[in-house]
């Protein structure tokens, strides 16, 4: 690292740790994604599949409570540190049945202060669970939302048919419907919202591409396809804006080592090595680390991820940054030893429902820091 860069870090460092002092030199914030796990009342849904979460099967309204609960303590920690006391600004998150479970979620005792508010839209998913992002109004206002549809069809799959090599896969309850007709395999949209974090635009897609049913390198296909259209709403927000603040993230059901990820978004591990209309992901090395936001058989994988646009980590190769505009700091995963299963199968792994009895998530959720000089 060059001793400029080393001098640059160093001072925001210093600066962001003096943050909350009197000179108010920077502002923090979090940026948060997770995944709620089968976050479903207790209502059965007249159309799609959701009878294990009703009370005929154990999913009975204390339990559902208890779950909301067990969120709101997760999002009234995430993220808050030494030099951050306020929890996530902006929380994409996943495995939603509808819009309600959310109203209910931000209005928990935990978090019904921090005023929520939420986007939602309803996906074909045909097991009801959607994709959602909830802001703090105070800090953020959208200006413009939509839902983007992934179209993905069974014959994309043709092609492997044939080998039946043995593939091992987490562990996954998720698998798409496809209609028998048309052959499109139904999966959750993906969300785009651009608004204004403190005066500055920002957009930001919330994701949760198809699962690994079938084996990973079977199933690869639809989520290369989920890579690309993600690519497709990146370039479109460069062609309006090239210095475009984006931020994609999401259960990806990949890794960040994977094709979906590194080819079809086209992401760099390094931030030295970002180009212009780039992507950097910070999760990579955290991969390479042996890190993860789930497991299964005794291996790790980190399918929960955050991208950011190379206007947001733009080194001095292009434009010196002195943090006048809403820049990276770090990324991290939210462990604490109450999200971790003390025993039974999925012993060290986060705490999942389990045998009807309601947990936190089989993720752990990820985040990342944003950081602003103070005017």
């Amino acid at each position: 690292m060059k001793i400029k860069h080393v001098f640059v870090l160093f001072f925001a460092f210093f600066a962001i740790q003096n943050a909350t002092s009197q000179d108010k030199q920077f502002k923090i914030h979090t940026v948060a994604f997770y995944n709620f796990e089968n976050l479903f009342d207790t209502i059965k849904d007249p159309v799609n599949y959701d009878e294990e979460y009703t009370p005929a099967n154990g999913w009975t309204s204390e339990n559902y409570k208890k779950k909301l609960d067990n969120l709101a303590r997760v999002i009234s920690e995430l993220g808050i540190s030494d030099v951050q006391k306020n929890p996530p600004v902006v929380i994409g998150c996943s495995e939603i049945e509808n819009r309600r479970v959310l109203e209910d979620l931000v209005n928990q005792p935990r978090i019904k202060n921090l005023g929520y508010s939420i986007i939602h839209f309803d996906s074909p998913d045909k097991r009801g669970i959607d994709v959602a992002l909830l802001y703090q109004p105070k800090y953020f206002k959208p200006v413009s939302y939509t839902n983007i549809p992934l179209m993905i069809y069974s014959d994309m799959l043709d092609a492997k048919k044939g080998k039946k090599a043995k593939e091992e896969t987490v562990e996954d309850e998720d698998q798409e419907q496809t209609d028998e007709k048309s052959k499109r395999v139904y999966t959750r949209d993906q969300l785009l919202v651009t608004g204004l974090l403190d005066g500055e635009e920002i957009s930001f897609i919330v994701n949760h591409w198809p699962s690994r049913s079938g084996g990973e390198k079977r199933s690869s296909p639809y989520r290369e396809e989920a890579g690309k259209l993600n690519r497709k709403i990146i370039d479109s927000l460069y062609k309006i804006n090239p210095n475009a603040n984006i931020i994609t993230m999401g259960d990806l059901n990949d890794d960040p080592v994977n094709k979906s990820v590194k080819k079809e978004i086209g992401t760099v591990s390094n931030k030295e090595d970002i180009e212009p209309y780039g992507m950097y992901n910070p999760m990579e090395k955290m991969y390479k680390n042996g890190e993860g936001t789930l497991g299964y058989r005794d291996a790790w994988n980190l399918f929960d991820q955050i991208m950011l646009s190379e206007p947001l980590v733009r080194k001095s190769k292009y434009e010196t940054k002195n943090f006048n505009t809403w820049t990276y700091w770090k990324a991290g995963r939210f462990i604490k030893p109450y999200l971790i299963q003390s025993d039974g199968r999925y012993k060290g792994y986060p705490r999942r429902n389990s045998n009807g009895v309601p947990g936190f998530s089989d993720h752990f959720a990820v985040y990342i820091y944003l950081i602003k000089q103070a005017k």
